[in-house]
């Protein structure tokens, strides 16, 4: 889908003249590569919002893209009559910018610089000091590669490692990759050079990994703290008892509930949670047992005449 210009200047399709130019000189000051030198992410994004200005800044191409739509205008548009007599030079003047130092800013066809002829003239060829022919003679670095991995708690917490089969390019790759111990939710895993080949003989792109926990039926697990419910009748929780409870680790602990526990108390295992993760600055989290107390839903005639009688001593 081609890109929506009122989109890319954050505009609404109302916005003004003023509001397109001011939109744009605010963009192209972020932008301009004498801000980024050697950023080829900045470099793509100027060169996105001055084919948005070049088209709603000139009423009639404005007036197509309203009519026709993104996708439709590009079909109707080529890059060579979007940027038609579009001065990039002067505008940049305009805009408060220092020229280009050469007269291929302005975007004609045929247009010779040098020993080059081109086709369709680059307008950004002074600019980032190349034309269209060096452009693409330069090494590309590869594209970078998405993929959401889910994982268990167990494995986001002790870590683990796993095999991967990904559609790289043409080809599908088997990719191994280590789970370090104490990764959550939200976290990126990045995988050097496991994107897509460069062309030109540029580097291949990154692997970024986008990990997501699966719920887990017992536990579950909130920053570095691991939570486990655990429900127990009314009288032990007046009187005070010992429970088992179980750890991600796969053990068994003893733990006290004191005489008089409330329900929804929260009892620390110091300890027995996620390790921190290596870099992150933070301490290794603890297990805490949500105590939850049963309330019968049927009594014996004893069991109901001794709550009578509890009930009568204001219990």
């Amino acid at each position: 889908m081609a890109d929506d210009y009122y989109q890319t200047l954050g505009l609404k399709k109302d916005a003004s003249p003023e509001d397109i130019k001011k939109a744009y000189r605010k963009l192209a000051l972020k932008y301009h590569p004498d801000r980024n030198p050697n950023n080829r992410e900045a470099e793509e994004k100027f060169k996105k919002i001055s084919e948005a200005y070049a088209v709603l800044s000139d009423p009639e191409k404005r007036k197509q893209f309203d009519q026709f739509g993104s996708d439709q205008f590009r079909q109707h548009y080529s890059q060579e009559e979007i940027f038609r007599n579009f001065d990039l030079n002067q505008i940049l003047r305009d805009l408060g910018f220092g020229g280009l130092g050469n007269d291929n800013s302005r975007f004609q066809a045929g247009a010779r610089r040098g020993s080059y002829t081109f086709r369709s003239g680059d307008p950004f060829a002074g600019l980032f000091g190349q034309n269209r022919q060096e452009y693409y003679q330069t090494p590309q670095k590869g594209e970078d590669l998405q993929y959401n991995l889910s994982i268990t708690l167990e494995e986001s917490v002790f870590g683990a490692e796993k095999k991967l089969t990904l559609q790289r390019d043409r080809s599908v790759n088997e990719i191994s990759v280590k789970i370090p111990p104490g990764i959550n939710t939200g976290k990126k895993l990045r995988l050097a050079g496991k994107g897509n080949q460069g062309a030109l003989g540029g580097p291949a792109g990154d692997l970024y990994l986008n990990i997501i926990i699966q719920p887990h039926p017992i536990f579950t697990r909130e920053g570095n703290d691991i939570y486990v419910e655990k429900s127990i009748p009314f009288s032990q929780a007046v009187l005070g008892t010992s429970i088992d409870v179980s750890t991600l680790e796969g053990t068994t602990k003893r733990i006290k509930i004191p005489a008089g526990t409330q329900d929804h108390t929260k009892i620390r295992m110091k300890g027995f949670g996620v390790p921190a993760m290596k870099g992150s600055g933070t301490a290794k989290g603890d297990q805490y047992v949500k105590i939850g107390i049963e309330v019968p839903r049927k009594l014996t005639e004893r069991q109901l005449q001794l709550i009578k009688k509890l009930a009568d001593e204001d219990m």
